[in-house]
């Protein structure tokens, strides 16, 4: 029974770590999907986890906060939009921009602002996502098996952990079931046509860009008021990477991808867990196990993902045919 417990622990802390990868990846989903290739989902993260954590330190909003770190997620992705969408700009370079805007503008921001050296005030009450316990949650916790999973692994998350599960139902409907999905789809594997069509190329890229600025603000929010309590430098600690990577492994399909960043999110759940193992006198270092997630990211690509063939126009500017 105490292995089921800690089985139950190690899965609810997957879920958590998950989450943020979950909405990082849907994100990319979206933008990719459309021709838009997207590596600054690390700074969009970056910069919503300063924002709400800044705004909800400041007005006790967690709200408020949620609000904030979207807003300024969407301005990166209008930035990048404007240089890789209007401007026709190399969209891998607008993408390194922006993770290299987020990551020194938010520590300057930071320290000028509560000069707390680059972090903000811890978060407390108001200021953070609480948990949602389920009904009944507490009584049934005694009930074998079925209480556990029921009262620790699916009750006590905070409601940005639902919100991003019910995200991989909802892209999927989005993507395959609806007449602006098949245009989104369709944007990214031959522009031409849809432009044939007489819809707008244009309009449905930077659609694509908001959506994934959206989604990047709520897993840089969640990060900081949820999983966390407050803002520390780097704190995205390169899962907007990992959440590219997951995408790449999921072979841009959105249930395929809430499969992966589970499986990432297990990886950094068992790293957290099991630190400094002794396997029979040689104890295997903490930073081993901290690196492992990262490690197990690259073995996975390199030898289980297979072909991963992106969108044909991916990465390609669309310019008009006269």
């Amino acid at each position: 029974m105490e292995f089921f417990i800690t089985f139950i622990q190690v899965l609810d802390s997957t879920i958590r770590l998950a989450t943020p990868l979950l909405l990082a990846c849907l994100a990319g989903l979206y933008s990719e999907r459309a021709g838009i290739f997207d590596i600054g989902l690390e700074g969009k993260m970056l910069m919503a986890a300063f924002f709400s954590a800044a705004v909800a330190a400041v007005t006790g909003s967690v709200w408020l906060g949620l609000l904030a770190g979207i807003a300024s997620s969407l301005v990166l992705s209008g930035l990048h939009g404007l240089a890789s969408i209007t401007f026709r700009g190399n969209q891998l370079i607008s993408g390194v921009a922006i993770n290299f805007l987020a990551a020194g503008m938010t520590v300057l921001v930071a320290q000028s602002w509560f000069e707390q050296g680059g972090r903000t005030p811890s978060l407390f009450g108001g200021g953070r996502f609480t948990p949602i316990n389920f009904p009944f949650a507490e009584s049934l916790s005694g009930v074998p098996i079925i209480g556990p999973i029921y009262s620790e692994l699916l009750s006590g998350h905070s409601v940005l952990v639902y919100v991003a599960f019910l995200m991989v139902p909802a892209t999927w409907w989005i993507l395959y079931r609806t007449r602006f999905g098949l245009r989104l789809r369709a944007v990214g594997e031959n522009p031409a046509a849809v432009d044939t069509a007489g819809v707008s190329v244009v309009g449905l890229r930077y659609a694509a860009v908001a959506i994934c600025g959206v989604l990047c603000g709520i897993a840089g929010a969640y990060l900081a008021t949820a999983l966390q309590a407050g803002f520390v430098k780097d704190m995205t600690a390169g899962r907007g990477f990992i959440a590219l990577a997951a995408l790449i492994f999921a072979k841009w399909r959105p249930w395929h991808a809430m499969g992966a960043c589970l499986l990432f999110g297990l990886l950094q759940a068992i790293a957290l867990r099991f630190q400094n193992i002794d396997l029979g006198g040689v104890v295997i270092p903490v930073q081993a196990m901290d690196a492992l997630p990262y490690v197990l990211t690259v073995v996975i690509l390199a030898g289980f993902v297979g072909k991963a063939v992106p969108p044909r126009a991916g990465g390609e500017p669309y310019v008009k045919e006269r």
